[in-house]
């Protein structure tokens, strides 16, 4: 009788084949039991010749292996817990490297807890890799929550649930129904925010550390921007929540004053917001070559915050009805 399968660690693939090869060799190098843990790997549609290399692996006993035409990362995901045979369900992304303790830390903070939670781990910085500006502009954002975290100054939430590096467990995340499939962007964070409602907890692990080699496209990282602000309507209407949520508007009280200012202007104006794209993206740019970070930092969050919220506008269906939200941000919410 075989060792008792304990962590089943998912892993979604999309043409990544050489990033993929180093993701599962950090992954198979961990300082956990290897025979208490298995990979799985769902390619989505991959077209670089992922599928064959993850065949071979799979004649070897290295992974567990599925394919499937595109549907996106939620229907990876789904497909690989699906297949998992362990307690807890860990997802990492194709471009996360474990460290190695990557698995031990999940697994000892789930015994420590020994009750129904989420585990999330930070998505490090690698010291190896040189990230295009609106990358490192993310990893700063997730700084800020993570020092936040480790002081203790707030405890994790749903909106912390990052599917790079985290886990729970699987019959958990069964009863759950799993991710939902019409979201491309943000379904970690609607899931999350289903099991929240449910009662689960969410415990930040600084120890449980993977490296993430992100490299986006800045058209790619803008429309995730816009996508994130019409799924963060989208998923609390279909969740039966009130899109105007006070946490809408505690959130955007809390932004710079000319950050509020130029992202009314752009919902209510959204040719500006496009005007504005290609001498931003350069100014960050031109910023960041010349050791100008906080320039760069502002230029991008202006884009980023002017390109959420304009989702937000289009899926409450008008820029008139998201500034008529964020008007009562300038009196104190009932």
């Amino acid at each position: 009788m075989g060792t008792k399968i304990l962590v089943s660690v998912v892993v979604p693939t999309y043409n990544r084949l050489s990033r993929l090869k180093r993701v599962l060799g950090a992954l198979e190098d961990q300082t956990f039991r290897r025979d208490a843990y298995e990979i799985v790997v769902v390619s989505d549609g991959s077209t670089d010749g992922t599928d064959d290399f993850l065949a071979a692996a799979s004649e070897r006993g290295d992974v567990v292996y599925a394919a499937q035409a595109n549907q996106g990362p939620a229907a990876a995901r789904n497909r690989g817990a699906a297949l998992a045979q362990g307690e807890l369900v860990l997802f990492v992304d194709d471009d996360v490297v474990a460290a190695p303790e990557l698995v031990a830390q999940h697994v000892a903070s789930h015994d420590a807890l020994a009750g129904d939670a989420i585990v999330i781990g930070p998505m490090a910085t690698p010291p190896d890799f040189t990230m295009r500006p609106w990358v490192q502009w993310e990893q700063t954002m997730l700084y800020k929550q993570y020092d936040a975290l480790t002081a203790g100054l707030f405890a994790p939430t749903f909106r912390q649930f990052y599917t790079g590096n985290a886990s729970l467990p699987r019959a958990r995340f069964e009863q759950s129904g799993g991710f939902d499939t019409r979201f491309r962007r943000a379904e970690d964070v609607e899931l999350a925010y289903r099991l929240n409602r449910g009662g689960i907890r969410f415990v930040w692990n600084p120890n449980a550390v993977g490296y993430h080699y992100a490299d986006r496209p800045f058209d790619s990282w803008l429309q995730t921007a816009y996508d994130y602000g019409v799924n963060e309507v989208v998923f609390g209407r279909d969740e039966g929540q009130d899109p105007t949520l006070h946490r809408v508007r505690a959130e955007f009280r809390r932004r710079h004053p000319t950050m509020r200012v130029v992202t009314r202007l752009c919902v209510a104006v959204p040719a500006l917001a496009t005007g504005l794209r290609r001498p931003l993206r350069a100014l960050a740019v031109g910023a960041d070559a010349v050791g100008a970070e906080p320039i760069s930092r502002l230029a991008l969050s202006v884009l980023f915050n002017s390109w959420y919220h304009l989702g937000m506008a289009s899926a409450l269906g008008s820029g008139k009805e998201f500034r008529r939200i964020v008007a009562r941000s300038r009196r104190r919410d009932p």
